[in-house]
């Protein structure tokens, strides 16, 4: 945080400095963007093919194919998750939550991507329906689905509470799912875990001190984001132990409920209408 009372003083031109006009680092006019006109007739015919249980304070792997769409659903109670992707083929290229919001913003809609790290950088997924999106920003500065919490972890828990060794955090249960669906040692799993969409949790900066806050999720029962995968994925999504995260989260004192992950196919000769995305094109040399 900043200094309330900061130690240098203010030079006679702070006014004007603090004037400058903000820039838009990456301006979205630009960015390849995603076919929803297309992706609105895919998912007009869709057809179930897999569904997947996540139970509270734990997390569970899925898969989607590259041309599918998945849903993420509340099914019994306000309820937070954590959500990880990574390329099924190489678990090295997975999702790149900064540039994510670098590139969209702090929380994320319908037509927002999720991109991957580099030197990958491609969408791996498109959000293509957010039965939340009616709750816009706040009066607090909140919203929904975020991408600029990391995700709870045993060891910053552990740092607050002076050692306090709590194993239900995202960060362990996404571990243990990633080692359970792949065989990895969880050492090694636990290397591939990485910073998460927050799906349905409300969060944004305090206006004051700019501290990251959580409040209670508007999610309901029936609530749900799709998503199409842009490329073959396996997906891990943890349901937090912080339920809605009205409270606090890694404990066992919030209620928790379960959620569901349904992944749909569109109709085959619709599909064929659309391709798969390239892996960047840049050509790696740095200017070697």
């Amino acid at each position: 945080m900043k200094p309330e009372r900061p130690e240098t003083a203010a030079p006679e031109d702070a006014a004007a400095r603090r004037a400058r006009r903000p820039v838009i680092a990456y301006p979205p006019e630009t960015l390849p963007g995603p076919d929803m006109a297309l992706y609105r007739r895919l998912r007009a015919n869709l057809r179930t093919v897999a569904d997947v249980t996540v139970a509270p304070r734990d997390a569970a792997c899925f898969r989607v194919g590259a041309g599918q769409f998945f849903r993420i659903h509340s099914v019994e109670g306000p309820q937070v998750g954590d959500l990880n992707l990574w390329h099924a083929g190489d678990l090295f290229e997975r999702f790149f939550s900064g540039k994510t919001r670098a590139l969209h913003g702090t929380h994320l809609s319908t037509g927002d991507r999720l991109w991957s790290v580099l030197p990958y950088l491609r969408p791996m997924a498109t959000i293509t329906h957010d039965t939340l999106d009616w709750y816009g920003f706040d009066a607090d500065g909140g919203s929904v689905h975020d991408v600029i919490g990391t995700r709870c972890d045993p060891y910053t828990h552990a740092l607050l509470s002076h050692g306090d060794q709590y194993h239900h955090c995202c960060h362990s249960n996404l571990t243990r799912a990633l080692a359970d669906e792949t065989g990895l040692a969880r050492r090694e799993a636990e290397l591939l875990v990485h910073d998460v969409l927050n799906v349905f949790m409300c969060t944004g900066f305090t206006r004051d001190t700019g501290q990251y806050f959580m409040k209670a999720s508007p999610v309901r029962p029936g609530d749900y984001l799709e998503f199409f995968a842009e490329i073959d994925l396996l997906g891990a999504l943890s349901a937090c132990p912080g339920g809605d995260c009205s409270a606090e989260h890694s404990s066992d004192a919030a209620a928790c409920h379960p959620l569901r992950v349904e992944i749909l196919a569109p109709e085959p000769e619709l599909a064929a209408a659309w391709q798969p995305p390239a892996r960047n094109p840049y050509d790696g040399s740095h200017g070697a």
